[in-house]
């Protein structure tokens, strides 16, 4: 098989994923690839599936030494290229789509070049492949101390008391914000508070592009972020695996928002909302600055929340000196899915693509 084919037969397996890997007209995805993968390694990816499995089922389904399989299944897994979990003295592998995933985890090999090709790439085709189901891909959760209703009901949905759970924390530097810098457009928020938990946070932590953290550090992370102005956005399970704190300007699910006007729907689950005292409100209009997608005004004497564009996030509750901004559950919100592969089905149902196309079939 020539290169070419190789990294097309690549490409078309990364798409059929939920989210998938649409082609350009300019080919910048098999740019991408190539700069990401070897011809060998593009050859091993096709044969892995979106589910764990250990190294002696993928060598038996590609035909292949089992000692061969395992030991490039360890180097590609080491390079970002797969994603790797060790259980009860197993390691298991499987496939890394683009997002999140391959983008995700070169991190620390992020070079001009590469960041060059992945804005490309977004702007050519992947914002709309984002937005592509309806489905949004994250949740967005504030600080629990903020939310007013208990949450003992719905224990995913306390960031602080979730981060207190973790058997294993990461933290890393963020993609988006490094990418950014790399192509002249960088912002002034913080750049290492990409977290990560369990399984996800030990890949990170093996592999060097994360440092371990405990719970404490990972609470001090999450509110010097909020003091900034980022939001906290996860993966839309109820499963906790990551927090990405996001700023308007640099973040790949933001920026559609922000920067094209896009409904937020599309890329995060708002599962909270603001709801102004106007009796208290003073009017002074702090709240307007600090949401990051314009949905405060003031109007006369209080200030008055578009809850179509709010976020639930909770940054204007926390500096309102009246204390007159609350943060309460939308009685009209989409719980988040129990697991990644429900909303991988669901978003593969919603593209209209046959449901396992892309997940558990693998090449």
């Amino acid at each position: 098989m020539s290169g070419d084919e190789v990294y097309r037969k690549l490409w078309d397996f990364l798409d059929r994923m939920p989210l998938g890997f649409p082609s350009t007209s300019s080919g910048v995805e098999l740019r991408i690839l190539k700069r990401l993968f070897s011809e060998e390694e593009a050859e091993m990816a096709v044969h892995l599936s979106p589910l764990p499995e250990d190294a002696e089922t993928i060598a038996g389904r590609c035909g292949m030494d089992v000692a061969y399989v395992s030991g490039k299944l360890e180097d590609m897994s080491r390079k970002g290229l797969v994603f790797r979990t060790r259980r009860g003295g197993r390691t298991l592998y499987n496939t890394a789509p683009f997002m999140i995933g391959l983008y995700e985890y070169s991190v620390e090999k992020m070079d001009e070049e590469l960041a060059s090709l992945y804005r490309e790439y977004y702007e050519a085709a992947y914002m709309m492949e984002m937005a592509a189901s309806g489905i949004p891909g994250f949740k967005v959760l504030p600080i629990g101390e903020r939310v007013q209703a208990p949450l003992t009901a719905f224990p995913y949905l306390d960031l602080v008391e979730e981060v207190k759970r973790a058997r294993v924390i990461s933290v890393a530097d963020c993609i988006c914000r490094k990418e950014a810098a790399m192509t002249g457009e960088a912002c002034g928020y913080p750049r290492e508070t990409c977290l990560s938990f369990g399984a996800a946070a030990e890949y990170y932590i093996e592999n060097g592009i994360g440092r371990e953290i405990d719970a404490e550090e990972a609470l001090r992370i999450l509110r010097q972020a909020d003091e900034a102005g980022l939001i906290h956005a996860g993966v839309n399970t109820k499963h906790l695996s990551n927090i990405c704190n996001c700023c308007p300007c640099c973040c790949a699910s933001m920026k559609g928002i922000t920067k094209r006007g896009m409904d937020k729907r599309y890329f995060l689950n708002a599962l909270f909302e603001a709801v102004v005292d106007a009796e208290e409100c003073t009017a002074c209009g702090v709240c307007v600055g600090r949401c990051p997608v314009g949905a405060v005004r003031v109007e006369e004497e209080a200030a008055v929340v578009d809850r179509e564009r709010c976020l639930g996030c909770g940054l204007c509750a926390g500096t309102c000196p009246a204390e007159a901004i609350s943060v309460v559950l939308r009685e009209d919100r989409e719980e988040p899915f129990e697991r990644v592969v429900d909303m991988g089905l669901a978003i593969l149902e919603r593209k209209g693509v046959e449901r396992g196309g892309g997940l558990g079939k693998p090449s």
